[in-house]
């Protein structure tokens, strides 16, 4: 009989056996989890660790800053790039308007001119 008893047993898991009893709660609420102790010092860090964390965080922080900068300069690159074709163009067609109704040669003189007053006045 007692072999018999023996295989009968019920096997322990060890999910049973890792966690301990603790009985019905005193409020009722079974379904919340355990409470635990109140330990205000625990979420506390050292002096150390603060400073560093901080030192951190400035050195993410002037790394963002560098790359957003590279990319605002690489925008403003391009938006220069734009203007100038544009400003090329605009000038291009004007002197085509005016090669259409004046000889070459004076259209080529005013071209110099416009030129020299350009680097004089920039």
């Amino acid at each position: 009989m007692s072999s018999e008893q023996a295989q009968n047993a019920p096997v322990k898991t060890q999910d049973e056996t890792a966690v301990p009893a603790q009985g019905m709660r005193r409020n009722g609420k079974q379904w919340h989890a355990p409470r635990k102790a109140f330990r205000p010092a625990s979420g506390l860090t050292s002096f150390a660790k603060r400073t560093q964390a901080r030192a951190e965080l400035a050195a993410t922080k002037a790394k963002e800053k560098e790359m957003k900068d590279e990319k605002e300069a690489e925008r403003q690159r391009r938006v220069q790039a734009i203007k100038d074709k544009r400003e090329a163009k605009a000038e291009k067609e004007r002197y085509e308007k005016m090669a259409a109704t004046m000889h070459k040669k004076r259209v080529e003189r005013l071209k110099r001119k416009e030129k020299r007053n350009k680097l004089i006045n920039s």
